[in-house]
């Protein structure tokens, strides 16, 4: 005897397959799509004209924005691996635009940070990424396959973390960054810098995708001089930051304030 099928439910143009499970709590927006057997629990916000795939788990306490598309098997805004969490309300919050491939893990923050994991938008993460709890990611980043964040860390406009990059607890990774395939990362990475290895070392500046991203030849040519004063001089940090108060881009400027309040200390 073959089973009745039963028709997806329709909400305010919100398409939810028979098969979901949603918590009562859950506030869902129009043009959502939830896909056969998702999960979704309670306190939950799904923006309008977000896609979830099939197979998804949204944990409690999650907010995401408009226009994301989550793909299956993914589990978004679960509890964080610490052991210190002891079922604190916190928090998972996604903003706009953003891309979770298969099997990426996004884990809530804890009450011994400000108890709030924060993506922002236009990020793309690809199959098996891991972002741990209390991370902080600013927009149109790209984690490739297997990449993985330790708690604490904040990962900046524009970078770039190739696959199987790690990023260790409480380290920033700057904007239009570079981090190559395996690279460990320990330290704190500036910004428009390349990094690889294990552990992460600098091996240059960026200079390709800071053309993709149409900044000027004059700034590349500034930010390729800071970098020589950095890291072939032969210099401190501390005297090399006299010498890069030379330089007048304000990119120069951001990268030496990404260095100031470093608590980690940058890659070398």
């Amino acid at each position: 005897m073959i089973e009745k099928i039963l028709p997806d439910e329709i909400l305010g143009g919100s398409v939810i397959h028979h098969t979901a499970i949603i918590d009562p709590s859950a506030r869902i927006g129009s043009n959502v799509y939830v896909g056969p057997y998702t999960v979704i629990g309670a306190d939950v916000e799904i923006g309008d004209g977000t896609h979830i795939g099939p197979h998804v788990v949204i944990g409690e306490h999650t907010r995401i924005g408009r226009h994301n598309k989550i793909f299956q098997f993914a589990s978004v805004g679960e509890i964080p691996q610490d052991l210190k969490f002891k079922g604190e309300r916190t928090y998972l919050e996604i903003g706009d635009f953003n891309v979770i491939r298969e099997f990426c893990t996004l884990n809530r923050g804890t009450a011994q940070d400000r108890a709030v994991t924060q993506i922002a938008n236009h990020n793309l993460f690809m199959a098996y990424v891991h972002i741990a709890h209390d991370c902080h990611i600013g927009s149109h980043t790209i984690f490739a396959n297997n990449a993985s964040l330790a708690g604490h860390v904040t990962v900046e406009d524009h970078a770039i973390l190739s696959g199987f990059a790690g990023v260790y607890q409480f380290c920033r990774v700057g904007a239009y960054s570079f981090a190559a395939t395996n690279a460990v990362i320990i330290k704190d990475v500036p910004p428009f810098v390349k990094v690889s290895g294990y552990y992460a070392k600098p091996f240059g500046l960026n200079s390709v995708g800071l053309q993709r991203h149409g900044f000027s030849d004059e700034v590349i040519a500034d930010l390729r001089r800071a970098y020589k004063i950095i890291y072939r001089n032969g210099l401190t940090v501390a005297s090399a930051m006299e010498e890069l108060q030379k330089l007048q881009a304000k990119e120069v400027q951001q990268l030496m304030a990404f260095i100031a309040n470093s608590k980690a200390g940058i890659v070398r």
